[in-house]
């Protein structure tokens, strides 16, 4: 019985324009999916080689499927339900860094490459002194660099060999700080100056930003569920949600080698992504850490089951649209704000999307300092009235933080006469608070706390009375 939705023949015969390093499931369900809808419309014309760089996992699943796998596309979208699914085919092969080093080298030799991407997670991108002509090197710099410079020595150097090279780690400035410790490892290297004037002048380093929640393979019952709608046994599907967004820093050079950006209006190119950065720190990732112990404190274990009770939905959108929306640190369009932040909300109630609370608190105390911290301060700034509610997300954050040490190094807390436990670098601290002194002088030490906010919060009039009333008022 043929399978529905396979891909055209043709589509196996593209030739082989991107390096992917990392085989996780955000970069199958964002870049590889784009490539895929580019290629499935005569555009870009150009499959992906993988390289899987750990010795976790196996491939042999991409090689049973001919590198095929079922992207399953469900969750909300401007109110309305959506359930797609489509045979990915950007994947030609997955080879094995630690085993098939030497094929990874022919291809950077190939004059069809044109692009590598990585998502090596964020500690990836990180500076190995290392001999690069190791088979292969250990880290992932080492790695692109050995590359790179195969591809110089293959190609003379001529301008026309450079690269693009994408990094998606979610960190500031990936294609900056990817590009700076690449340079460093070259010299450290000792490569000759006419490689460094190659690398330099003619391969381009792009910073990106990747946003879609891809949490991976169904659960089993969904899976079955799936499996016997669509007539066949995918060993590699995966979910994703409908929102989707990889925006990319490049001028019209870029544009042309990633053609694939033509298909999707979800693929941005431009010349500054700050924006979308500042979006989604703010109003996705602020809102999500400003709500996060206040959820808790109200017994709910996932986002979305917070999203379905009125009490809570009356917190979270005043939250977004009236106190975040406003005091964004960039200078935003209000309208291309407001779509966001509405798109946020549609994600928030994702029912095929499980985001629990007490996930989203881990490093709690550091994603308050990165994430709430200036808009608060720009808060005051621009206004000068108490915001009520990030005053209640902040109040519920110190009770949240109200933990005790244990005997085997934890600290935990009890909420709702629940215990949970609590993964964050400053806990010991808040244990110590809270194990010596009364609650108004354990807040007033919190908020005078430089270290942990590079300010004293006990200036902010009105803050600290607000905070204590809040934290006094819950259960």
């Amino acid at each position: 019985m043929p399978v529905p939705g396979l891909p055209d023949g043709q589509i196996f015969e593209l030739p082989e324009k991107v390096l992917q390093f990392g085989t996780g499931v955000l970069l199958r369900g964002l870049p590889d999916y784009f490539i895929d809808k580019a290629n499935c419309k005569g555009v870009f014309n150009g499959r992906i080689v993988v390289v899987k760089s750990t010795d976790t996992g196996s491939a042999t699943d991409f090689d049973k499927q001919d590198g095929l796998y079922t992207i399953y596309t469900k969750g909300i979208e401007n109110g309305q339900e959506i359930d797609k699914q489509v045979i990915c085919s950007a994947i030609s092969r997955v080879l094995s860094a630690a085993i098939d080093w030497n094929a990874i080298l022919e291809i950077a030799q190939s004059p069809h490459l044109q692009v590598i991407i990585s998502n090596t997670t964020e500690v990836g991108i990180k500076l190995v002194k290392e001999d690069i002509s190791k088979h292969p090197p250990e880290s992932y710099p080492g790695k692109l660099l050995a590359v790179l410079y195969k591809r110089y020595q293959a190609f003379n150097g001529s301008a026309d060999s450079g690269l693009v090279i994408i990094p998606t780690e979610l960190i500031t400035d990936n294609g900056k700080k990817l590009e700076s410790i690449v340079l460093e490892l070259a010299h450290l290297n000792k490569l000759e100056p006419a490689f460094m004037d190659w690398l330099e002048s003619h391969n381009r380093f792009c910073n990106s930003l990747v946003d879609r929640i891809v949490p991976g393979r169904p659960d089993k019952t969904l899976n079955d569920e799936l499996e016997a709608k669509s007539g066949y046994t995918d060993n590699l599907s995966i979910i994703a949600e409908p929102y989707s967004l990889w925006a990319i820093e490049g001028d019209d050079h870029i544009r042309s080698v990633l053609s694939f950006h033509e298909v999707d209006e979800s693929v941005v190119i431009t010349s500054d992504i700050e924006l979308f950065r500042e979006l989604k720190l703010r109003l996705l990732n602020g809102t999500h850490t400003l709500s996060c112990a206040w959820a808790i404190l109200q017994g709910f274990t996932t986002v979305k089951e917070a999203m379905s009770n009125e009490s809570f939905i009356s917190f979270i959108t005043p939250l977004m649209f009236k106190e975040i929306l406003p005091v964004i640190p960039y200078k935003v369009d209000e309208n291309i704000a407001t779509d966001f932040a509405g798109k946020v909300l549609d994600r928030f109630r994702n029912p095929y999307i499980r985001h629990e609370w007490l996930s989203i608190s881990v490093q709690y105390t550091t994603k308050i300092k990165m994430r709430v911290i200036p808009l608060l301060l720009n808060h005051y700034k621009l206004h000068h009235t108490v915001p009520e509610h990030m005053v209640l997300g902040f109040a519920a954050f110190i009770r949240f933080m109200q933990v005790k040490s244990t005997n085997d190094g934890h600290y935990t807390g009890i909420i709702n006469n629940r215990e949970y436990q609590v993964t964050d670098s400053f806990a010991g601290y808040f244990a110590t608070v809270w194990a010596n002194v009364e609650t108004h002088i354990a807040i007033h030490q919190i908020l005078t706390n430089t270290e942990l906010w590079d300010t004293d919060l006990t200036i902010l009039p009105g803050f600290k009375d607000a905070v204590i009333e809040r934290f006094n008022s819950f259960k």
